[in-house]
């Protein structure tokens, strides 16, 4: 109780509440530029926070994160191009009302839903992170290798299209991991006699190249696309009387069963390693459509459509949040870069946290509420003046995008070989998207790698090298089982898929 009235008060302060509005701002501007997205936003951001106390740095960073996510259904239903790829099925319903001349009622429901979302996965990392974070105080060393093995196993459930290329991009990510000094006997490996090396790659600096210059350079190569028609009518939405945003009550009823059925759908999936707000709109939006009584809408301006893949967007963090920080795991790729930020900050994510850090936990959780009424109020200034910033030409976006990335790398070590990490990352990020490599497996086996490694040499060294320690554990088992049905059930899947159609 000490510890949550601490937090509470340290969160009302006058600094840490405008640098939560502050970061909120950035993240409706990030949100709404497609292309940018709130993982780039993040990475870039965490190292420019490193000089300020704590719970100000984590309030930019929940800011951005929250209001990126929501900000991207703004561009998604104006000119039907999704801000963040978490908005994606936001055009279905969206990018419709606004041709049927409801361009503020779709911006209303954005706003609203992404709030309730929100604050429902809010309120479910609230109630299952302690409980859990308290059960996972039990693991060893063999029940933390088979969790990590578990995370490291959806490299396959985020490969996309391609398994082959989701394992080459995870075992890149592990190659890149192995970097620095071994973890149990001190001695260099992979650091072809650089002194630079021996801490291995940092983080931090490698997530900035990888998505946000690698961002940058794929823009730069696919070329400036002119302004469409949809940006124009974007840009006449800014001078023009968009309507009615609020919902009445019958509406709000209305959609209250798919509100509900995206929250639900947004804090599971979020809750699964490796997954993100992208999925959890798509599947918030099918499983909505299936249950509701007006099916044939869905995809044509469909008001429950659009609620339910909002409030799937937003409860989704609440579902990765809880994921990370008390197992240790990333729930996406923000996560990932988050699990970087709180080491930064001095926190290593995991149970411990829970036991030695309840502060911070209790700071992250009033931020994580907070930050939702935020940009419920700003959200519907914002969304009527937005066609100016979705209309920014993209040069200004790339060379403040660069000049960020530049000074985030190397403020946080001092050092110039972080600026050459991240430079090394954006050759990697840009080559990842020009030849469609998914960026979810490098990014679980940078974080988990380690992780895995560590436990495993420690579980053999208690058991003298025995490798029973990891099916004579129960928990432990269950994990390996869970792996194993998580590598084999896509390959199967997909074998039934192709026997169908032939």
């Amino acid at each position: 109780m000490n510890d949550m009235l601490m937090a509470l008060v340290q969160i009302l302060q006058p600094d840490v509440f405008l640098y939560l509005v502050v970061g909120v701002l950035l993240g409706l501007i990030v949100g709404t530029l497609p292309g940018l997205t709130a993982t780039m936003a993040v990475a870039i951001l965490t190292p420019l926070t490193f000089w300020l106390p704590y719970q100000s740095g984590l309030a930019v960073l929940v800011g951005v994160w929250n209001s990126a996510i929501f900000s991207g259904g703004i561009s998604a239903i104006l000119i039907n191009i999704p801000g963040t790829p978490a908005s994606i099925a936001s055009t279905f319903d969206g990018y419709p009302l606004v041709r049927q001349g409801k361009a503020g009622l779709a911006l209303g429901i954005n706003v609203l839903y992404s709030a309730i979302g929100g604050l429902f996965g809010s309120l479910v990392f609230i109630l299952a992170a302690f409980p859990l974070a308290r059960f996972a105080l039990s693991f060893g060393p063999p029940e933390y290798f088979a969790l990590g093995l578990f995370g490291l196993s959806m490299m396959v459930a985020v490969s996309g299209s391609s398994i082959v290329k989701g394992l080459i991009a995870g075992f890149i990510g592990l190659a890149l991991a192995m970097v620095g000094l071994d973890p149990m006997l001190a001695t260099p490996r992979f650091s072809f006699g650089s002194t630079e090396l021996l801490g291995g790659i940092s983080f931090i600096p490698l997530m900035i190249g990888i998505f946000g210059l690698g961002e940058v350079f794929y823009q730069m190569f696919t070329g400036v696309e002119s302004e469409s028609s949809a940006e124009t009518q974007a840009g006449y939405l800014v001078g023009k009387k968009l309507g009615r945003m609020l919902v009445t009550a019958g509406e709000f009823i209305r959609t209250l069963p798919a509100t509900l059925i995206g929250s639900l759908t947004g804090v599971i999936i979020g809750a699964i390693p490796g997954s993100g707000a992208d999925i959890a709109s798509l599947l918030g939006w099918e499983f909505s459509r299936r249950v509701s009584r007006r099916k044939e809408e869905f995809g044509k301006g469909s008001i429950e459509g659009l609620a339910a893949t909002c409030a799937a967007n937003n409860a989704c963090l609440g579902g990765a949040l809880t994921t990370m920080m008390s197992l240790g795991i990333p729930g996406d790729a923000v996560t990932a870069v988050l699990i970087g930020s709180f080491i930064m900050y001095g926190v290593q994510p995991g149970p411990a946290m829970f036991r030695d850090r309840a502060d911070f936990v209790f700071t992250v959780i009033g931020l994580m509420v907070l930050v939702n009424f935020i940009f419920l109020a700003l959200g519907f200034f914002f969304s009527r003046f937005v066609g100016g910033f979705i209309l920014l030409p993209k040069p200004i976006m790339w060379s403040v995008i660069v000049i960020l990335s530049i000074v985030g790398s190397f403020s946080l070590n001092n050092r110039v070989f972080d600026v050459w990490v991240a430079l090394g990352g954006g050759i990697l990020g840009f080559l990842f998207r020009r030849y469609e490599f998914p960026l979810g497996p490098i990014i679980l086996a940078l974080i988990l790698g380690p992780m895995v490694e560590r436990n495993f040499r420690t579980a053999l060294i208690i058991s003298h090298g025995s490798p029973f320690i990891f099916l004579n554990r129960p928990i432990a088992l269950v994990l390996i089982v869970g792996t194993i049905i998580a590598l084999l059930g896509p390959v199967f899947m997909r074998r039934k898929r192709k026997e169908r159609v032939t």
